[in-house]
């Protein structure tokens, strides 16, 4: 059995970004607080624990004179609620995120509805739907469309970590919906270059690979989005460490694809990848 890895797979540019900034300020500090865990990775965050790191989730919860705002950014009121208080704020919004906050509040200035393609419980969608001033909503759903009166001026965003394919759909309907009664509707491209690059990238190995290992937190939004584009092709499992990892999986399989979500540190793929030699006796 010969096992591949994706091209691109783990940390990505934003993660290890905000990463970096939070050890640093960590380390000054002894210790800091975050608003929200800063990705979704049970073992990063474990290890950030061990840095002193507290995740708080209401900005009530915070005890000292700063604050870290997480990789998936939060709404302007939010952020006047923490300066109101008069704690330092030290923002590690990926700057794709932050992108999709612009494109909100530029909308929301031009007297547009924002309608955004993501899951509405997802911190990233909650905090740029903030940036929409009140004039927005979230779904994933193309049902939801049926039950809303869309106004004449509506644009449209996704979730940064959405799959394209899936958001073009979801558009298509949009624009069936909309642009019906004198409407003008913008659509804003706000999916992550780094994510639509990586998800190509696992798609590709998925389709040659009889079994492909999604590695990541199972609360990740992205790495759920890589076991979605793969399960369709090939057999797929999601595992968060390499304990998880089922002998019975790969009887039988030639090719094994590993891929991960960008939250999902270079150890554990590592460690999944050892886990995998030695279960098939394979060189690493």
């Amino acid at each position: 059995m010969k096992v591949e890895r994706a091209p691109d797979l783990g940390f990505c540019f934003g993660v290890k970004r905000a990463l970096a900034t939070l050890e640093e300020v960590a380390r000054e500090k002894g210790g800091i607080e975050t608003l929200g865990a800063l990705v979704h990775n049970q073992q990063v965050m474990s290890r950030l624990e061990g840095l002193g790191v507290r995740v708080v989730k209401d900005i009530t919860e915070v005890t000292g004179n700063t604050v870290v705002i997480s990789s998936h950014g939060v709404g302007p009121q939010v952020l006047d609620a923490i300066k109101a208080r008069g704690i330092e704020v030290v923002d590690t919004t990926c700057p794709f995120v932050q992108r999709a906050q612009k494109a909100a509040h530029r909308l929301a200035e031009a007297g547009f509805f924002t309608l955004i393609y993501g899951d509405v419980n997802h911190p990233e969608v909650k905090g740029i739907l903030g940036w929409a001033e009140g004039r927005g909503m979230a779904t994933l759903s193309l049902a939801d469309l049926d039950r809303i009166e869309l106004p004449r001026h509506v644009g449209l965003l996704s979730q940064t970590t959405q799959v394209p394919a899936s958001f073009i759909k979801f558009a298509q309907a949009v624009i069936d919906k909309a642009l019906v009664k004198d409407a003008e509707l913008r659509i804003v491209d706000t999916v992550c270059h780094d994510i639509r690059r990586r998800q190509a990238a696992t798609l590709a190995l998925a389709e040659k690979a009889d079994l492909m290992l999604v590695i990541g937190g199972h609360h990740s939004a992205n790495t759920r989005h890589l076991v979605e584009l793969c399960r369709p092709v090939t057999e797929t499992h999601l595992v968060e460490t390499a304990g998880e990892l089922n002998p019975d999986w790969f009887e039988g399989k030639a090719l094994v694809g590993i891929t991960a979500g960008a939250s999902t540190a270079p150890q554990t793929i590592d460690e999944v990848a050892r886990s995998l030699a030695e279960l098939n006796q394979l060189p690493l």
